[in-house]
């Protein structure tokens, strides 16, 4: 057994205190005592013990109380009290165990059972104690397993989704690298939003390159058509937001319902003049309204088959000039105060 074990000894009489440490010296205890029933509430707000040897009747505060301290002091609460008293009658030693104590032992003690009481205990605790630290440690075990389960699955879900959002390339002008960018405008927009958290931010990173998938469902001719487009092909594209909401918006997944809304609501203006329910205002999701900026950002800034690319500075000037009209005020603010990174995100794709 390890013996190093720290044992508070608290007596008003000197001399039954230096008692039991006679009697347990031999055990290669280490001793701390007290006179009092504050001293030893001192002892303990400033040291560890494993065991305190307590007696009940002292002058100011008794036993009981300091019994009573100790379960209330966090550190300590698991802390095992023994009473070495010569009260013998059933109601002390009703409210010494009442008050916290795991044992009684009256005086005048026994050496021999003085030496097995406090050994028995100090094994129960230091048994007790092994076996928290093994239970937490198989807690952080199984949250770490957890934790790396979910990641693998978020990076698989991730990657299913820019590859399913990559096919996109196959059937219109949009590449993979529009989808990535439009993630990464996204996701600094989310960042700066006093109203979003860090799950938000997450959450519309992910399911931001989902917001044009429903165009697979668009003749590509039309997507390709690089003359102006007809009324009735106008509206076979803006057909893109419903069909994309009514193929992801079945899921009970918060990820893919959240790509539902995006695709559905990122071409509603903040005036209430876009496509295809005429949203107004705050009847946009916050996640349909930073999805607009950063998808006609990068459109602007891009090629594409019925357009050059413009210069970046006139895709920034277009977004701050329509602020309040196609694009939340707000939003706008904020790409404006951070346009610096996000022509770094365009950089770093070029």
């Amino acid at each position: 057994m390890d013996l190093s074990f720290n044992i508070l000894i608290v007596d008003d009489v000197i001399d039954n205190i230096q008692i039991a440490m006679n009697i347990l010296k031999e055990e290669n205890y280490n001793f701390s005592f007290a006179t009092s029933g504050e001293e030893a509430i001192t002892l303990l707000e400033h040291n560890h013990f494993d065991l305190v040897l307590l007696d009940i009747m002292m002058p100011g505060m008794d036993g009981y109380e300091v019994c009573r301290r100790i379960q209330n002091m966090p550190e300590h609460k698991d802390t095992p009290v023994v009473f070495l008293t010569a009260k013998s009658d059933i109601d002390s030693v009703t409210k010494a165990f009442s008050s916290g104590g795991i044992d009684y032992i009256t005086k005048p003690f026994h050496p021999e059972e003085l030496i097995a009481r406090v050994r028995t205990h100090l094994e129960l605790y230091m048994a007790k104690e092994v076996l928290k630290h093994n239970n937490l440690s198989l807690e952080t075990r199984m949250e770490e397993k957890e934790n790396r389960l979910l990641s693998e699955i978020e990076e698989t879900q991730k990657e299913l989704i820019f590859t399913l959002s990559e096919l996109m390339g196959f059937v219109s002008d949009e590449t993979g690298q529009h989808i990535k960018r439009v993630a990464e405008f996204s996701r600094l927009l989310a960042h700066y939003h006093p109203a979003l958290s860090k799950d938000d931010e997450k959450l519309i990173y992910l399911a931001s390159p989902m917001h044009d998938i429903g165009k697979i469902m668009v003749p590509q001719d039309i997507l390709h058509k690089a003359t102006p487009l007809t009324p009735d092909e106008i509206a076979m594209i803006k057909i893109h937001t419903t069909r994309a909401y009514e193929l992801l918006n079945g899921s009970s997944r918060k990820l893919i319902k959240t790509a539902a809304v995006i695709a559905h609501e990122h071409h509603e203006y903040w005036d209430g003049n876009g496509y295809p329910k005429g949203l107004r205002g705050e009847q946009i999701s916050i996640f349909g309204r930073i999805v607009a900026i950063a998808d006609v950002f990068d459109a602007l800034t891009h090629d594409r088959s019925y357009k050059k690319a413009w210069p970046v500075e006139e895709a920034i000037e277009y977004i701050i000039s329509h602020a309040g009209t196609q694009f939340d005020p707000t939003l706008v603010k904020i790409f404006q105060e951070h346009v610096d990174e996000f022509i770094a995100i365009l950089e770093a794709s070029s």
